[in-house]
């Protein structure tokens, strides 16, 4: 677990990533309602195999899911290492732990 000022500079960081993110989603919706305004309705053409191309909604979904897996592969070999590399660490006993007797 990170420590409080780890912690608290995540948040803050994360939070502003989130601000951030509202501010371009805002900028977006602006624009997108001016272009509409401006621009008189175009009748949706049909694009050779459109039909087959995945929506946007499930490109995004499935570009996440693969990142969702990526990280939490990488996590994973991460802490692998770190599990491997302990005996090594200051302070870590390099001769293994032996079972206590009884």
């Amino acid at each position: 677990m990170a420590s409080k000022p780890t912690q608290d500079l995540q948040d803050e960081f994360l939070s502003t990533i989130r601000k951030s993110q509202e501010t371009v989603i805002d900028a977006i919706r602006s624009w997108v309602e001016t272009v509409q305004s401006a621009v008189p309705q175009v009748s949706s053409v049909q694009l050779p195999l459109a039909d087959k191309l995945p929506n946007p909604e499930e490109v995004v979904a499935s570009a996440y899911d693969f990142a969702e897996q990526l990280l939490a592969s990488q996590r994973r070999f991460a802490e692998e290492i770190l599990k491997t590399m302990t005996p090594l660490l200051p302070g870590a006993d390099s001769a293994p732990k032996a079972a206590s007797a009884k």
